[in-house]
């Protein structure tokens, strides 16, 4: 499988389950996966695993992916939630039928744009989050991943490995 993926995490604190997992599982299939954040070069994760962004998501060309997905962790409460040039960057995803996803605090960040008003959406089972969800009228489900066909959300570090297997079905 010749497909991108376009995977946004915060400049600290990405949870490694939800970045390490599904990009194993897409990488298995054949799919490249690009990271992108605020900011390039190491990233350090909630556990001290490292990751390296290879360039600001705000820079991204959405044409050359078939997905793009919000990391989790607890960095992605501080700097990618109500992110305005985040906004604007899901938002052109989803109007160029590019494949739109979140894990944990990025499903939060992907019903920030209204996206999912009106749809069923996982996230971490924690209130903070569920509350975003219901506030940009989006319905929280207790499931490891929601798949819609435009958009797939997950709950976080449990259901990491559901969440990569999903992507992967969805662009084959």
């Amino acid at each position: 499988m010749s497909k991108k993926a376009l995977f946004i995490i915060p400049p600290e604190r990405f949870n490694e389950d939800e970045l390490f997992k599904p990009k194993e599982a897409l990488e298995q299939a054949g799919v490249t996966v690009t990271l992108a954040s605020t900011k390039t070069g190491e990233i350090i994760g909630d556990y001290n695993g490292k990751a390296t962004a290879e360039l600001i998501f705000s820079d991204a060309i959405l044409a050359e992916y078939d997905v793009v997905s919000v990391i989790g962790g607890s960095g992605t409460n501080d700097y990618l939630w109500n992110n305005a040039d985040l906004q604007v960057l899901l938002k052109q995803t989803h109007e160029q039928k590019i494949l739109l996803s979140g894990i944990c605090a990025g499903s939060v960040a992907v019903a920030q744009t209204g996206l999912l008003s009106g749809r069923t959406a996982a996230c971490y089972p924690v209130d903070v989050q569920k509350d975003q969800l219901q506030s940009h009228q989006a319905e929280y489900v207790a499931q490891h991943v929601v798949a819609h066909s435009d958009i797939i959300t997950a709950d976080g570090p449990d259901g990491a490995q559901a969440f990569g297997e999903a992507l992967v079905q969805a662009l084959q």
